[in-house]
């Protein structure tokens, strides 16, 4: 299904990842830390950050990139283990870059812009760590479809590479009355995407990339890691 807007054709997909990466304002971002990852994590999504930051602490490497980068929270927090890091940012919206960017400038991060949805097709050297936090349950479709992500991600990612990330499902978790009204309402906005999305999807999604997979489940989301 297409539709037309400003007199060029765009499908109804583009509009969708558009919507859940539109969100993400600056004034938005000036109060993300506080909304989401501390009041929301803590008492809507039951996911104190703590648990994301250790995932960090545990999987980054010194050669990582962060998709869907957020204002950079985690990579700002998270222990690298070299002090000569490596790091690739990428995102399709440019508020995110910016602001992630300008916290992170002590690391030079290169930057990219682009819909993870679409194959990547920039030649960009291979990385032995690359995160998704936060990013799925925002991009359109089912599971099924974002699996696309891990196929257009994979070729960026060595062998020997660590794949991980947090996202936040509506079935297989155990759900509030707070977080199922909040979630109802960003889904009902285009803010999220995942009133279909569930644990063994996304087990389903990452096994057909990745030989060896774990998901541990904290409140309503699943932190993930997959190699091989």
């Amino acid at each position: 299904m297409h539709d037309s807007h400003d007199g060029k054709t765009v499908t109804m997909t583009e509009q969708e990842v558009e919507a859940g990466q539109a969100v993400y304002s600056k004034p938005i971002l000036g109060i993300y830390d506080w909304f989401v990852l501390g009041f929301s994590n803590r008492l809507i999504w039951k996911c104190p950050s703590r648990h994301i930051l250790a995932l960090y602490d545990r999987h980054v490497t010194a050669n990582h990139l962060d998709v869907g980068v957020g204002t950079g929270y985690f990579l700002d927090s998270c222990r690298f283990p070299d002090a000569s890091t490596r790091l690739g940012l990428m995102d399709l919206n440019s508020n995110c870059l910016d602001a992630a960017g300008k916290r992170l400038a002590r690391y030079r991060p290169e930057v990219y812009r682009a819909n993870v949805l679409d194959p990547i097709s920039r030649d960009i050297p291979s990385f032995d760590s690359i995160s998704l936090t936060y990013l799925l349950h925002c991009l359109p479709g089912t599971m099924k479809t974002k699996s696309a992500v891990f196929r257009h991600l994979k070729p960026l990612l060595k062998p020997n590479g660590v794949m991980f990330g947090a996202t936040l499902l509506s079935d297989g978790v155990h759900r509030s009355w707070a977080a199922k009204r909040l979630m109802a309402l960003y889904n009902a906005k285009g803010v999220f995407t995942n009133d279909q999305d569930d644990l063994q999807g996304l087990r389903t999604a990452l096994s057909e990339h990745f030989t060896s997979v774990t998901i541990d489940v904290v409140g309503c989301a699943a932190l993930f890691s997959a190699r091989g």
